[in-house]
């Protein structure tokens, strides 16, 4: 039993990687989205030739009731989509649709799959091919609106062509063993594509990720990049309001050439990476350290950071002070800084920039004094 567990878990239903499931979930219910709205209307134009079509010995609940209340499902459905257009995708409310979706064409696809075995059962055997090809194409064409949702596929297909299956394959008429038997064998090709599509999702969708985030990512250090910095700071400048503050400090490495002169560039890019560790350290996790280039980095200190209460830009010079090993080296570098403050330095993204950029060139025009040099001392 627990064999049986394993390969369902890891063929028929692997998990989803936790970095992409609200991706999944708003692909899937924008799929629904699309498709559905035709199934709805298909469902409720087949009402009237399903009451023509139903048996006389079957109680009027089951052969008329039934394909009434699917109809107004279909009719409901159809308005409620197009109510619902253009309305703005969250991942909470895609994961709602996903689950009312499997929980509605569950209960759609039991009545037509009683409504079905009832009037098979009650026909005479001349009309049993009607009733398995009714089924067999709702079935069907339920499947591939959902064919996103790999549980609810499952679900319908099962509940829906299993029962019509099964009497066909025991009726004893050969041909209708025979359709019973291709029936089965169109079903689980079916089930493969799906888990193939599923699959194939969820690649791409790691893939789109992986280049985001090496698009917003330094490759040397692993911290955002400049174009993430922008992004982040962009935000926060949307959200703020009057009573909003909030720090940036462009930091600019006092003398890093001498250290790739002297020590060659594997050493200074392994300085890098130390000073990013650093200053990611130094800012904790509520603040963003981003490279912008070269010996550049910048950070952002949002609204309710521990940083805010403190002076950045000492803060900062404080947890650099000490020598980096290097290759076994001791090298120490200093740093300059320049500190902007919204919105009291500017309101927008550009005039922050430019007010930090000014602090920091008259910080690196004052010696610090310990701080603008670079040492080598044996390790």
């Amino acid at each position: 039993m627990t064999g049986v567990y394993h390969w369902l878990r890891t063929r028929v239903f692997p998990p989803v990687p936790k970095d992409i499931r609200d991706d999944v979930a708003m692909i899937r219910a924008q799929r629904i989205e699309t498709l559905t709205p035709a199934l709805f209307l298909l469902l409720a134009a087949t009402t009237p030739t399903a009451i023509y079509a139903g048996a006389a010995g079957v109680h009027p609940v089951v052969r008329i009731g039934f394909p009434v209340i699917l109809a107004v499902v279909g009719i409901g459905g159809f308005l409620f989509l197009l109510h619902n257009r253009g309305r703005r995708m969250s991942p909470r409310r895609a994961r709602r649709m996903i689950v009312e979706a499997t929980l509605l064409s569950g209960v759609m696809g039991a009545m037509c799959s009683l409504w079905t075995v009832v009037n098979w059962i009650a026909a005479p055997p001349a009309s049993h091919s009607y009733y398995a090809m009714i089924m067999a194409m709702g079935s069907l064409a339920t499947a591939y609106c959902l064919s996103s949702i790999r549980f609810a596929t499952f679900v319908n297909l099962g509940i829906g062509l299993v029962p019509i299956s099964l009497l066909m394959l025991t009726s004893g008429i050969a041909a209708e063993f025979a359709a019973g038997a291709s029936l089965v064998l169109a079903t689980l090709f079916l089930l493969r594509m799906v888990i193939q599509q599923h699959g194939q999702l969820v690649d791409l969708l790691q893939l789109q990720r992986q280049m985001r985030e090496l698009a917003h990512s330094d490759a040397l250090t692993g911290l955002p990049n400049r174009r993430a910095f922008d992004l982040r700071l962009d935000e926060e400048i949307a959200k703020a309001d009057g009573d909003t503050v909030f720090v940036i400090a462009l930091l600019d490495l006092d003398g890093f050439k001498p250290v790739n002169d002297r020590h060659g560039h594997a050493a200074g890019d392994a300085l890098l990476c130390a000073i990013a560790g650093r200053l990611v350290r130094a800012c904790g996790p509520n603040a963003m350290v981003a490279r912008q280039g070269g010996d550049e980095f910048a950070i952002l200190a949002p609204p309710g950071s521990p940083l805010l209460s403190t002076s950045l830009a000492d803060h900062i010079l404080a947890a650099l002070a000490a020598p980096h090993r290097i290759e076994g080296r001791l090298i120490r570098v200093g740093a300059s800084i320049g500190v902007a403050t919204w919105p009291k330095s500017g309101t927008t993204s550009r005039k922050l920039f430019e007010t930090a950029d000014r602090a920091l060139y008259a910080a690196k025009a004052v010696d610090r004094a310990g701080m603008s040099s670079v040492e080598s001392l044996a390790g």
